[in-house]
């Protein structure tokens, strides 16, 4: 390559450089321009935040003994509550241990009346009814031999083959 083609070469590649800085200096002027109108919009907001955060601070400062106050009276709630159901517990269990000890009674009383109701009745089949069934017997046998005594004749052979086809 001879001088003059390199004088050429470094010229344009000063120049590309000299035009790529011009570039990028209006490209910066610009960022900077963008900046600043942000930033002019951001600071109206940034106050407002700044006096809403300032707020919110005095609210919590002014709300956390009420809310401590919240927490120490849940706390003793849980534990009254904690000591009721465990009272309820042991009244719960009680009343159901005594439950079953009467139904347990119940279902032995129970027991026993219907046992001694069948005792009964097998009594008072024995004493009232087979006395009763003895003399309809004898009462029976009686005025069967009554009645054959008061007919005085036998009865015809038609007549008895008839009582027997009556029974069959």
């Amino acid at each position: 390559m001879s001088e003059e083609v390199f004088r050429w070469v470094i010229a344009v590649g000063v120049g590309l450089s000299w035009l790529m800085t011009l570039v990028t200096a209006v490209s910066m002027f610009g960022v900077y321009r963008a900046s600043r109108r942000i930033e002019d919009k951001a600071v109206p907001v940034f106050d407002k935040a700044e006096s809403l955060l300032n707020r919110v601070r005095s609210m919590v400062e002014e709300s956390e003994p009420k809310i401590r106050d919240i927490i120490d009276k849940a706390s003793e709630m849980t534990t009254v509550a904690r000591d009721q159901v465990q009272r309820l517990d042991i009244l719960v269990t009680d009343a159901a241990e005594r439950a079953r000890l009467q139904i347990d009674h119940i279902d032995a009383v129970v027991g026993d009346t219907v046992n001694r109701v069948q005792e009964t009745t097998a009594a008072v089949q024995n004493t009232v009814l087979k006395p009763v069934r003895e003399v309809n017997g004898v009462v029976s046998g009686l005025r069967a031999a009554i009645s054959t005594v008061a007919r005085g004749n036998r009865a015809s052979v038609d007549h008895a083959t008839q009582d027997e086809e009556m029974f069959i």
